[in-house]
């Protein structure tokens, strides 16, 4: 199965209002169509000729790049295997085409060039996050929905569980990939990823969750890293952070570096693909990824931290160039840069990588490029979000 779908028995099709003619506002923006009615109604799609299908595709992915309209892509790859298989060879990652397709995407790094624009609104009541694409180069649009998160309290710790799905943010659901981990004092986070690395190898395991009535394996992989330095004296002054990226070889930044992808999702069937081993950490005990300084942890990984921002006398605040992305002054707003090897910096850790800011009640940018996927850049967003007692 590929293409970031979900299982054999079900494929991810884009905005189900077209199937039921309308959504509440919040809902996922994907619906789920049985495959073996799809072979037995759309079976004669299958024997049309491979030739006549991609030039097809190809002139579908040219004219319908974004989205709405980029769900007939989508659509696509729901008609039958074959089309499926063709529209992975033809739709590029975001890597390369800078766009989100399939849920997968949301795994694999962003562009090279640019920075892909996307936003963040918190609902402070629910204590909630979604992460939407921008659509527009206006600050604030509808956007297209990608992933969210829930803040939930521990008596020593913060967990922030990452879903696509904007209803069913539950650790036991399809729809987790993983989560993010403060420790007490909001200084040290752990990002997890329910997919081990790309390129691991999957163990077998009996550890399962249940999700309804499939089961569906879980995992926790820290792939990420990240460090607020403390504030002991009360000085003020912007937050001072580093990330350190395990999944992610500092190689990837290099010329002909490459980044760890992600190509899709793992079935959903227990008896059809190894389940991911489960590592159980609990709230009450002391979590040794979150201990301990993060020089250990860099060999070899890539390392990011914020961009020291200049300070103005006329204003009389810190200030960063986010060339209008954001407008509103926040502590929680910051640019990380690759950090450079040894003190000996080059052209290549002047480019932001990430930056975040805020822009109005409840709503912040997010912009990210290469290495960095729409999951990691969230899941070191939200962080920003957490109270630090030590650090203010």
């Amino acid at each position: 199965m590929k293409l970031g779908l979900k299982s054999r028995s079900q494929r991810v099709i884009q905005d189900c209002s077209i199937v039921m003619g309308s959504r509440k506002r919040g809902e996922n923006d994907y619906c789920c169509v049985d495959d073996e009615n799809l072979s037995e109604n759309y079976c004669s799609w299958s024997d049309l000729p491979p030739e006549l299908l991609r030039e097809v595709l190809i002139k579908i992915e040219k004219s319908e790049s974004k989205w709405p309209l980029r769900k007939h892509v989508v659509a696509f790859a729901g008609v039958c295997k074959s089309w499926r298989e063709l529209t992975m060879e033809v739709v590029r990652i975001p890597e390369f085409s800078g766009e989100f397709t399939f849920p997968i995407s949301v795994k694999q790094p962003g562009p090279r060039e640019s920075l892909l624009q996307c936003f963040i609104k918190r609902n402070p009541s629910t204590q909630t996050y979604y992460l939407n694409q921008s659509l527009t180069r206006a600050l604030r649009d509808n956007g297209k929905f990608l992933l969210a998160a829930r803040k939930c309290r521990r008596p020593t710790c913060t967990d922030y569980i990452i879903s696509l799905c904007a209803d069913d943010m539950s650790k036991g659901s399809g729809n987790y990939i993983g989560k993010l981990r403060s420790n007490f004092l909001g200084t040290k986070f752990v990002v997890y990823d329910a997919l081990p690395p790309a390129g691991a190898k999957m163990v077998k395991s009996n550890s399962t969750r249940t999700g309804g009535t499939a089961q569906v394996s879980a995992g926790n992989y820290p792939v990420a890293h990240i460090s607020y330095e403390l504030n002991a004296l009360g000085a003020r002054g912007p937050r001072r952070m580093q990330c350190v990226m395990d999944a992610i070889p500092a190689s990837a930044i290099k010329p002909g570096g490459v980044a760890p992808t992600q190509i899709n999702f793992p079935i959903s069937s227990a008896e059809s693909f190894p389940v991911i081993p489960f590592f159980r950490t609990k709230s009450s005990h002391s979590d040794k990824t979150l201990s301990g300084p993060l020089d250990c942890q860099r060999d070899g990984s890539l390392v990011l931290g914020n961009k020291a921002p200049a300070w103005h006398e006329h204003l009389q605040c810190w200030c960063l160039n986010f060339h209008g992305r954001v407008t509103l002054a926040s502590v929680k707003n910051f640019q990380l840069v690759v950090s450079p090897e040894n003190g000996q910096a080059g052209p290549e850790h002047e480019k932001v990588i990430l930056q975040f800011g805020k822009v109005g009640k409840d709503v912040y940018t997010m912009d990210y490029s290469y290495p960095l996927s729409a999951f990691q850049a969230f899941a070191i967003c939200l962080s920003s979000f957490d109270t630090k007692i030590a650090c203010e």
